[in-house]
Order: structure tokens, then sequence, then C-alpha cells
């Protein structure tokens, strides 16, 4: 029986972002053409409720970014005003976890910044939550995110700790680990108040919230693991050893269609280094000829127009998991849905990288279907809004 999301959470770890946002979008920001994507003509088909655009800033925190904003997404379809949820306070708690299995397995686990879309909720049961405007995890001076300082100092200490030569390791270290938490982004606030009534980040999430973490269960597909089982994704930020179910790659995208269908958004956790992904255009494609193969010509008009897309069987996508094609390294909210004049589905995706201007709509992107069903990672969604047929396949 596969668990939830509690301490022993069942979900997939995938290093996000580690390599830090600015590397990321360094990597990724000349991908497109300077043709217009305006030959495109989309028909929604679906366009969920959402909170502002938000930026993780110079940080490698989108996990938290793309499940906070699925949760606040979540909170509007309940019926609640919307709320700017604190990024921050979810990752100070998981590096301080993670810090500390890392010290208990001798440095024998992945330490940095990246993390899991789930490590939000696994925040939420294990600590709680708090507003945006209660805990910012900006103490250092700057308006944004900027983990680089921050992550190098928590990795050298947790470091100097498995490799002291003292015979024993001292209680010390995690006082000190968590006082540069507190100097970097601030101390963890006991008590707080919002809209007039004192609060605990236990209270908060319990009475405020009402998001109840083993609601949530994510979906994966990969060939190399058993089918309609429990799957741990070998990646090395799955700090946890959580698993997901493994699905068909049919029966998960067909989740995340039904998923929208229903007015429920989703988590979505992906790799978004290929050449396909283009910020500068809002497109995310999967040509059917490779682009290193095209001319000149054929790359300046690559986002203008719909073009042929590459057929993802299941064969093709393990492939470039295999071959590391494919890697965890971003992670989005899944909005909405469209359809392009040739009837092909895109979805409409949320990105944490601020309100980046380009031929869609700001701070967004759209994924045709061949790109979520290529390099999709794992997704995250409300169990109600499976399809039947999943949810009495995992007794849910």
């Amino acid at each position: 029986m596969i668990r939830k999301y509690g301490l022993t959470a069942a979900f997939l770890g995938a290093s996000l972002l580690s390599m830090g946002q600015v590397d990321l979008i360094n990597k990724v920001k000349d991908n497109g053409s300077d043709s217009s994507s305006a030959g495109y003509e989309f028909e929604t088909v679906v366009d969920l409720e959402t909170t502002d655009v938000r930026n993780q800033g110079r940080s490698g925190t989108c996990w938290s970014y793309a499940t906070t904003s699925f949760l606040e997404s979540e909170l509007l379809r309940m019926g609640k005003e919307p709320i700017d949820l604190s990024e921050m306070f979810t990752v100070r708690q998981v590096y301080l976890d993670k810090a500390e299995k890392y010290v208990r397995l001798h440095g024998h686990l992945n330490f940095a910044q990246g993390g899991a879309l789930p490590d939000v909720l696994y925040v939420i049961k294990k600590y709680g939550a708090v507003p945006q405007e209660v805990y910012e995890g900006l103490n250092y001076g700057t308006d944004i995110n900027n983990h680089g300082e921050l992550e190098a100092i928590l990795a050298a200490q947790v470091e100097a700790v498995i490799k002291n030569k003292n015979g024993e390791i001292t209680p010390n270290w995690r006082e000190a680990f968590e006082a540069t938490l507190d100097a970097y982004l601030g101390a963890y606030p006991e008590q707080f108040t919002y809209k007039g009534k004192e609060y605990t980040p236990r209270s908060f999430a319990d009475e405020y919230l009402e998001i109840n973490p083993d609601d949530y269960v994510q979906l994966t597909s990969w060939t190399h693991h058993p089918m309609n089982e429990e799957a741990i994704i070998q990646v090395p930020d799955n700090w946890t050893w959580a698993s997901s179910y493994n699905v068909p790659l049919n029966d998960m995208v067909e989740a995340v269609n039904h998923s929208l269908q229903k007015g429920y958004t989703v988590s979505w956790a992906t790799d978004v280094s290929e050449k396909g992904f283009s910020l500068k255009n809002g497109l995310a494609i999967v040509p059917a000829k490779a682009v290193k193969e095209m001319s000149a010509e054929e790359r300046k008009k690559l986002f203008s127009e719909p073009i042929e897309e590459k057929e993802i069987t299941p064969e093709v996508r393990q492939a470039a998991y295999n071959n590391y094609s494919t890697t965890d390294d971003h992670g989005m909210q899944i909005t909405g849905m469209v359809k392009d004049q040739t009837g092909t589905v895109f979805y409409i995706v949320k990105n944490s990288w601020g309100e980046r201007q380009n031929d869609k709509r700001p701070g967004y992107i759209y994924a045709s279907e061949a790109f979520v069903r290529y390099k999709t990672i794992g997704v995250l969604m409300h169990k109600d809004a499976l399809p039947k047929s999943l949810q009495k396949r995992f007794d849910l």
C-alpha cells in the first residue's frame, strides 16, 4: 500500500533546478527563433484561476514555488480568498531536515538547493505553513532570493560535521546550522498575527488553510519499474527515498487532462533544457526533426507556426531518461489547456521566473502534449482529480 505525504511521504524526489535559476535561464534563454509565434492560433479549452506569477530569484527553489502556487490555486478552488504563501518557510525546513539526513548518512546524500514538488506537502504535514508577509526569507539584504552563498556555507557546515576528527559528533552542529538559516532566511516564526488572529505555523496550516497533505498524490511513468506499483525515482535529490505511482504514459497524460477538466491544476516536474523549450517564444515543443539537424533557415522559423512533432512513445521517453537527456531540472504549475489550429493540445504552464515577456502571456509558457509526454518527471495533483479508474486502481 503506497504511503502519501507524511514524514514517510510518497513522492518523487527531484533535483529541481539545483544548478540555480540563473544558470538554467542562461542555458535556455537563447532557445527559440527571432520569428514571432503569432502564426499559432490558440483556442482556450481550460484556463484555471491562479495567483500572481512569482520570481524565485537566484535560487534553485522552483520546486517550492511550483507546489506553493499549486496549493494557492487549490485554495482558490476551495472558495478561499487569494493568499501569498511563503515559499522560503518551506525551503528553510527542507534545508534543515536534509542536513540532518546528510549527517546521519555520513555525507552519502546530495545536499543542494534542489528539492521535490511534494516537499511543500512534507513541510505542511510536519511543520505547517505561513503567509509570505510573515516569512519572506530575505534577511541578507536583497529584494529577491540569492542562495549561492547560503548553499555554500550550509554545505561546508555539514561537510565539516561528517569529517570532524573529534571521534564523535556533538549535538551543537544542528544549532550552528540553524543559526545560519536564521541569519540568511530568518528565524522560525513561532507565533504570528494574520488578519487579526494569532497563529503558529501548525495552527495556520490546520485552521486557516485546511489543506490535508494526504489528499495529494504524484504520478510518474518509467518502463524500468513495474507498472501500477510504487516506484522510487532514482535521482540524487530524492533525499527521502520516497515513491510515486508508476503508471502507463497514456494514463499519466490522461490524469493531467482529467484534473484540468475537473477544475484542478497540476504541479509539474520536468526538463526544460531541450532546444524546443523557448522562453522568448513562449512555447515548448518537440520537433520531429532534431534541431541540430535543421538548417539555419529552419531554425529561424522553428516557432513561427505549427510544425510536425516527434511521436513520443514510452520507449522514446525512457531512452531520454536513461541517457541523461531528460533530467529533473525544473518545476512549474500546469493551469490549463489550449488547442492550436491543427488540433494539437498545449498546456498552459505558470513559471516562477518572474513576468518575463513572450509571445503568449507574461510569466507563462505553452507546452505541447508531445513535450509533456516526453519531458515529465512527475505530476502532483489532488486525488479527487484522478480518473475513477486510477482512484480504484490505487484504492484512493
